[in-house]
């Protein structure tokens, strides 16, 4: 698969050799709403939390006489249908991890890193460097490159100065070539890779 790589500027440099394996994988729906799904369960904290009658501050005093008074019967303050009392099948903590098999999750990237570069919202540059903090630049380069919407830029690895660069941006993130996901795939309208993150992708997640 030939896939062109460009230069800040925008403009073609040469046309690199992609694998086909991670880039050319065939769309399937179910197994990628799978995985996104089950990432999205483990992202949930599952702290909510609700006190029942036992956990309520009250007086176990009853409230008035069972009978005489030709009101309704009430036995505790605590009870769920007052105000203040207890909550009745409320939720409490717990985890709503899922787990899935290696292979599985591995596929869905592929297929998520080929239905974006199928649907033209995948760019790779030659390489974007800085010597200090710069939010211009990364700005300008994302002008040129035509980008509208969110963008994220994949590193092949951790630099600073990109980090920086990007923290003023509202609609521009950064993330390593060796932690993408078919999640924050998704999330981004456009992918803006490094010639270095694509081969680092394809020596991870290729054809062996």
């Amino acid at each position: 698969m030939k896939i062109d790589i460009c230069n800040s500027k925008g403009e073609k440099l040469e046309v690199y050799d992609a694998d086909n394996y991670v880039w050319g994988a065939e769309n399937n729906e179910d197994l990628l709403h799978q995985v996104v799904t089950t990432q999205q369960a483990n992202q949930r904290l599952g702290t909510h939390s609700t006190q029942t009658r036992a956990n309520v501050s009250y007086s176990t005093k009853k409230l008035r006489p069972q009978k005489g008074t030709g009101n309704s019967r009430q036995g505790s303050a605590r009870s769920s249908i007052r105000v203040g009392g207890g909550v009745a099948h409320g939720p409490h903590p717990r985890s709503y991890r899922k787990r899935l098999p290696k292979k599985m999750k591995r596929q869905a990237l592929r297929i998520a890193l080929s239905n974006k570069y199928r649907s033209k919202d995948v760019q790779i540059i030659d390489k974007i460097t800085f010597k200090k903090p710069n939010t211009k630049e990364v700005v300008k380069v994302i002008e040129n490159l035509k980008f509208n919407g969110k963008t994220l830029i994949i590193m092949d690895s951790p630099d600073i100065n990109i980090l920086m660069s990007v923290k003023n941006i509202n609609n521009v993130d950064v993330q390593t070539a060796s932690m993408i996901n078919p999640l924050q795939t998704l999330k981004y309208p456009n992918l803006l890779f490094t010639k270095d993150a694509v081969q680092k992708i394809e020596k991870i997640w290729g054809e062996k």
